[in-house]
């Protein structure tokens, strides 16, 4: 077991046993979906044709679509799901904390779910309509009305909740294809495209306007595909968390090898079935099965990708990996949010402008620059004080008090 010195709030699954200050694991894994989610957003803050059902014209190459493919299969709908599996299993050990500090911590949870809530609306409007914060702080208080269920419970529970949300798709793509209806108007959505992709280029005032005409679509996406599988990787890491896996993940070798195994087959396939249903058939019965098969495969290929680096963090390598991804996984609302605001002035008007200008590899390119950039800042950022900068405000915000802000804690 890897354990961070006792230097930030104290975690812990709630079982009345004695726990470690900090897991490093939890933070480096945190880092690593952070990395995976700046690859998709920042494909949606690229191209305002991405996620319309047609590819911006200016870019056609076969290179071109070699990437889109590529983040669309193993990426795209993945590594959420692994942020919002550590969201809850955080709950644990934040009511963990809470438990052994004897404060109490329902209205510690509220505060904090008011906090994401509000900070997810400002995102959202200024910076980027594909935010999740806000629909974490609304699910956070579902998750708070049913956290005493017990971790079998969860599973069952996440398992049925997905299982349904893809048979919804399948009959709603059952239905479509009875009706003989399907697609969307190709010249209608381009044209969408290209006035979304104006206004964006535009000044402040016009990229907010352009941001809150996203909303609406933005916020259907969230509700019926987003929210439920969220809510299941919520209960799996509330589980999760009530049983301490990730406090010795040598334990679980066995399990790890694995979800590789059957992650990295079946969820492969499916993204690959995913991808290939966003280019062309949006908006057919084809898209919606792809999009159930990929409610059903996406957490496997989540749970590959952790299991791999669960299995890298335990193995002769593992200091030096977690050195570099767990300071950017404890400071990630900071990372989230800070991505979104230099994107923000790379591609919108708030800067430069370069939306639907940059070509697809470049634009990968550019998120593992950034992401680079964040984990040697995150390092040095840490070095001096014991949170990140929103960490700290959040955190004022959640305990009712004020917490350290000097003092490295890396």
């Amino acid at each position: 077991m890897t354990v961070r010195p006792a230097t930030g709030a104290p975690t812990g699954p709630p079982s009345g046993t004695p726990v470690p200050d900090r897991l490093l694991d939890v933070d480096a894994l945190r880092g690593f979906a952070l990395w995976g989610i700046l690859m998709v957003n920042i494909t949606f803050m690229a191209s305002a044709h991405r996620g319309t059902g047609v590819e911006d014209p200016a870019f056609g190459s076969a290179l071109d679509t070699a990437v889109r493919l590529t983040i669309q299969a193993f990426f795209e709908a993945k590594f959420y799901l692994l942020f919002s599996f550590l969201f809850g299993y955080s709950f644990t050990l934040q009511r963990a904390s809470a438990d052994r500090g004897g404060a109490a911590f329902v209205p510690r949870f509220l505060r904090r779910c008011a906090g994401l809530l509000v900070l997810g609306l400002c995102h959202a409007v200024l910076l980027f309509p594909g935010d999740i914060l806000s629909t974490y702080a609304v699910l956070g208080l579902v998750l708070l009305a049913v956290h005493r269920i017990r971790p079998r419970t969860a599973v069952r529970a996440a398992v049925v909740l997905t299982v349904l949300t893809a048979a919804c798709y399948l009959l709603l793509a059952w239905a479509l294809a009875a009706s003989g209806g399907g697609g969307i108007d190709t010249a209608a959505v381009t044209e969408q495209g290209r006035q979304a992709t104006e206004a964006l280029r535009g000044d402040p005032a016009s990229v907010i306007g352009a941001h809150l005409r996203q909303l609406p679509d933005v916020a259907f996406m969230l509700a019926f595909f987003q929210a439920p599988a969220a809510f299941s990787a919520f209960l799996l890491g509330l589980a999760a968390g009530k049983k301490g896996v990730l406090s010795d993940v040598s334990r679980h070798a066995p399990l790890l090898r694995r979800l590789q195994w059957a992650g990295f087959t079946a969820g492969t396939a499916g993204g690959l079935l995913w991808a290939h249903a966003g280019h062309g058939y949006s908006g057919t019965a084809y898209h919606l099965v792809a999009v159930a098969v990929d409610m059903l495969t996406a957490p496997l290929l989540a749970a590959a990708y952790a299991a791999t680096v669960l299995r890298i963090l335990a193995g002769p390598r593992g200091r030096r990996a977690a050195a570099a991804l767990a300071p950017a996984g404890r400071m990630a609302l900071t990372n989230y949010l800070g991505q979104s605001l230099v994107l923000a002035l790379v591609f919108t008007g708030h800067g430069t402008a370069l939306v639907g200008r940059v070509p697809p590899a470049l634009v990968a390119l550019t998120a593992l620059a950034l992401f680079a950039l964040q984990l040697v800042l995150s390092r040095w950022w840490l070095a001096r004080h014991p949170y990140g900068p929103v960490e700290w405000a959040l955190r004022t915000l959640t305990l009712a008090r004020r917490p350290r802000w000097k003092g490295g804690s890396v």
